[in-house]
């Protein structure tokens, strides 16, 4: 079994064995490097990748537009949009177009081999994919509940918001500080942001920062850091001068001017 390029050159690859392990084809591929065989991926993502590219190398080896048209009405029939939970038929036109299957007797004995191949590639590749999904949602699920850790936070307790998206603060970025001063909570968010109270010059800003920009205030311990809050220094009394009759001043050098 050999597969033909979209430029019409034989292309022998790691695809013909797929297809020929599959499809149970008599014919098998005279020759396969090793070299040209990679690693087949295991994410999911890169499995869907697989599968288009899998049943892209099938509409060149068949050059058959009637095992074709069945497969991209299936899938224009069967996909699901992933925020609406419709198919692209149900919204572009409204009704879901009748497959061939459709209009077949359920009590069939006979089935070309054709449709047989296909269907047995297509149920391969829905599996494999399937598990290969769920093993990457498992490994990220594990992963996050690993690393995750829930929100304390309180309402009305003093915390810490991080200066990392603000644009509005004066100064080089090297002397900005990481952290701005404490801020109380007025509301929660479930657990993934709170709601504060802004002042100063942040109160244009939004009020609402996700948990990962904020962080709990802790005070500082007088005994141990002395030197961290210092006491302001008191200032001297500016000495108050004596009255130097300024306004008859100006008023004589004005009439100077005149008189010149």
């Amino acid at each position: 079994m050999t597969i033909l390029h979209k430029e019409g050159n034989i292309h022998q690859n790691f695809y013909g064995l797929r297809m020929w392990a599959l499809a149970n084809t008599p014919d098998k591929p005279a020759y396969v490097p090793l070299e040209a065989e990679p690693q087949i991926p295991i994410d999911g993502i890169k499995i869907a990748y697989f599968g288009t590219e899998f049943f892209e190398e099938l509409i060149w080896l068949y050059h058959d537009w009637c095992t074709l048209i069945p497969a991209l009405e299936l899938a224009y029939k069967t996909s699901v949009h992933s925020a609406t939970g419709q198919t692209p038929a149900i919204l572009g036109k409204g009704l879901n177009p009748r497959l061939p299957s459709d209009t077949l007797r359920k009590d069939l004995i006979e089935i070309h081999p054709t449709a047989s191949s296909f269907k047995i590639i297509l149920d391969q590749v829905k599996h494999h994919a399937k598990k290969r999904m769920n093993d990457t949602f498992g490994y990220a699920k594990q992963k996050w509940d690993k690393s995750h850790k829930v929100s304390d936070f309180k309402i009305r307790s003093l915390f810490l918001v991080s200066t990392f998206n603000f644009n509005n603060i004066k100064g080089p970025n090297k002397l900005k500080y990481s952290y701005l001063r404490p801020f109380f909570i007025v509301t929660l968010h479930r657990t993934n942001s709170v709601q504060v109270e802004l002042s100063g010059e942040l109160e244009n800003k939004h009020p609402t920062f996700p948990v990962s920009l904020i962080k709990p205030y802790q005070p500082a311990d007088k005994e141990l850091f002395p030197l961290r809050n210092p006491t302001p220094l008191a200032v001297p009394p500016v000495e108050q001068n004596e009255d130097k009759n300024i306004k008859k001043f100006i008023k004589e050098k004005q009439l100077r001017g005149k008189n010149q």
